[in-house]
């Protein structure tokens, strides 16, 4: 489900925001007034908000897997001065234009209300969002070039009050020449979350640009509401379908861990993943006779990486027809589910709608317990 490396390869559309940047230091980044209050942040461990009567800062400490450095990123009412605090980027509210570097970013502003902000993205033809799409084919979101590399002559022409950026690592050209310029960057790191509500909880991350704070929380709490509702429904079936996924990749097949964001889902389907026992949070790197001898019998081969049909199986490889969940036409994808330019929705999305992806799997493991559930990311194979 969900072979892991897409979601870090394939989601990597990058940049970020303007303002001024100070140099941090360890020492007063710190530094809280007596009047702070913690916005309830329950389940990412990627950022935190705090507010006062000056200024609201988004601390994100997660930006990438493992990553050793925080950043601090200041929001004050339009006009007013600067606090004496050290911080990466310091950011007149509400913002009236807004560039992002993800599709994972998108549905947040789309569910905000306030995708008519975004006046740029990277790679365009990616975006599955109906909404951003009719303002690309309007003119009113302009494509910056490719994610690597970032456009910067026409971004810094288009003076964005934020934007809001995705990398893998420290070490960036495109985001050093963008502060250089005098827009800041600030990273956004939903894509290293490792749970499911967690990276949907990244709407909080977004919403002081806008003071969008309320909308934000009732959108979460919605969602959250009924990730654990059908997640205690799955807790009544009587059965717990074997399950495996993935596909080749080359010479690998990519198997998410137990541990990992898809792992959670299919422990929260109430599913017998056959690498349920494996730790870390990314993925398997396994070779087909491995998962051939494990997985030949299992019930359900959910999400079969790139592959949207049983001839395109089979023009990969013969020998996928050799498991029972080929045989028995068992095999459910989420790549045919995609965007009018032939973006996959579920990259988009899936993190930001956790509670839909639980129950197309719920529906897919258990039909009896969701009867009336269409499915919506996950899709037969053709």
């Amino acid at each position: 489900m969900f072979q892991y490396k897409y979601f870090s390869i394939c989601l990597i559309l990058m940049l970020a925001f303007t303002g001024c940047k100070e140099k941090k230091s360890s020492s007063s980044k710190g530094v809280r007034n007596s009047d702070v209050e913690l916005v309830d942040i329950e389940y990412a461990k990627g950022f935190t908000i705090s507010k006062n009567s000056q200024y609201t800062s988004i601390d994100v400490l997660g930006p990438w897997p493992n990553s050793e450095e925080s950043f601090k990123y200041v929001l004050i009412p339009k006009g007013a001065n600067a606090p004496q605090i050290d911080y990466d980027a310091l950011i007149e509210v509400p913002i009236d234009k807004i560039v992002v570097t993800s599709t994972t970013h998108i549905p947040a502003l789309e569910a905000l209300n306030e995708i008519d902000k975004l006046v740029g993205f990277p790679d365009t033809k990616y975006v599955s969002s109906e909404a951003a799409r009719k303002r690309i084919d309007n003119g009113e979101i302009i494509e910056l070039g490719m994610n690597e590399s970032i456009n910067t002559e026409i971004l810094i022409d288009m003076k964005p009050d934020v934007v809001v950026g995705f990398s893998i690592n420290s070490q960036n050209k495109t985001y050093d020449a963008i502060q250089r310029s005098g827009i800041s960057v600030a990273y956004n790191g939903d894509w290293a979350e490792e749970t499911p509500l967690g990276k949907a909880e990244w709407i909080k991350f977004f919403a002081p640009f806008f003071g969008k704070e309320k909308l934000a929380d009732s959108i979460f709490n919605s969602i959250e509401k009924e990730y654990q509702r059908v997640k205690d429904i799955a807790k009544k079936s009587k059965s717990r379908p074997t399950v495996f996924s993935g596909a080749m990749f080359k010479d690998v097949w990519y198997m998410p861990t137990g541990e990992s964001w898809a792992g959670q889902f299919l422990k929260d389907a109430n599913a017998n993943y056959l690498w349920k026992e494996t730790k870390g949070t990314g993925s398997l790197a396994l070779n087909f006779e491995s998962v051939l001898e494990k997985a030949k019998n299992a019930d359900i081969w959910l999400g079969s990486s790139q592959f949207t049909s049983y001839a395109e199986l089979d023009d990969s490889n013969p020998h996928y027809s050799l498991f029972d969940a080929y045989k028995n036409k068992n095999i459910y994808t989420f790549s045919l589910t995609k965007g009018a330019t032939g973006g996959i929705l579920y990259y988009e999305l899936a993190p930001n709608r956790p509670d839909v992806v639980l129950k197309d799997i719920i529906h897919i493991l258990h039909p009896e317990l969701l009867p009336n559930h269409k499915l919506f990311f996950f899709k037969p194979l053709e």
